[in-house]
């Protein structure tokens, strides 16, 4: 046997059966310390990454149950009331998002904006109907990110750092504020035919201006504008349609039609109209 194929199977030796090739890799080598660090690296993202899932789907959900909260002024008496109520659910929302703001500390925002926009977009939505029922005006996106400021204790990482309190602020982004507001219209279409229901010949009329400015605003981005927000402004030109055709019918056989049959036929022309149109 030569000297070659003496070698070759000493080397088959010593791997023997059930033994990895990594087990024979030099554990101390810098490339391996290197992928261990990578490896570490990705996992805290991912795992951060999970965290904001969940965040965003507790605030889409609470934010959820705001707006259904909301649609109640049209049936109630005291709207203040419901207004207050909202106020409550709202702050708890701002609170998710506080968790945000602290998960997001010294990252990234586009890393992870894809975790969170969901959520983002619904509290925009929910926060924008809050404010319109009010003061019926569209809230504005400074407005919004005044009230994302949250207080945090500080975490000493090193020892410049002071543990402490500090100021945590959380920014939504214009994309996220014009995706929610264009989800708005959906919200205002429906609050016009609830009204209508309930007897109020005003808000739709109401309504119909507010949805019209909206829509022209955003006709201004039109095509040019992010991907989300050019499909979306499809949803809210069916929304301003179903409100003019409210505001139609209301003006020219208003006198025909008894009140309590009103808002069936709204909705069964809005059907009429659009049979494959979900909820934005």
């Amino acid at each position: 046997m030569s000297k070659r194929e003496d070698e070759g199977c000493g080397r088959r030796r010593r791997t023997e059966v059930g033994q990895k090739p990594e087990d024979c890799m030099n554990q101390d080598s810098a490339v391996i310390a290197a992928f261990k660090v990578f490896q570490q690296e990705l996992d805290t993202k991912h795992d951060k990454y999970e965290r904001l899932v969940k965040s965003s789907r507790d605030i889409t959900i609470e934010s959820k149950r705001t707006i259904f909260l909301l649609h109640r002024v049209t049936s109630v008496p005291d709207v203040e009331e419901i207004l207050t109520e909202a106020d409550v659910k709202l702050d708890s929302v701002r609170q998710k998002i506080g968790q945000i703001a602290e998960e997001l500390r010294g990252e990234d925002l586009h890393q992870f904006h894809r975790a969170i926009t969901p959520g983002i977009q619904e509290y925009v939505e929910a926060v924008s109907f809050h404010h319109f029922i009010r003061h019926r005006t569209l809230i504005s996106l400074e407005e919004i990110n005044a009230r994302l400021v949250f207080m945090r204790e500080n975490k000493a990482v090193d020892e410049v750092t002071c543990p402490g309190p500090c100021v945590l602020t959380f920014q939504i982004t214009p994309t996220d504020y014009l995706l929610g507001v264009a989800d708005l219209t959906g919200e205002l279409m429906r609050m016009c035919i609830s009204s209508v229901g309930n007897g109020d010949m005003d808000t739709p009329f109401l309504l119909g201006g507010f949805l019209r400015e909206i829509h022209d605003g955003f006709s201004f981005i039109g095509n040019t504008g992010p991907y989300e927000v050019s499909k979306k402004l499809h949803t809210l030109r069916q929304s301003l349609g179903k409100v003019e055709d409210a505001c139609y019918t209301l003006r020219v056989r208003g006198s025909e039609i008894p009140k309590h049959m009103l808002a069936d036929v709204f909705s069964s022309r809005a059907a009429h109209l659009d049979p494959d149109d979900a909820m934005p």
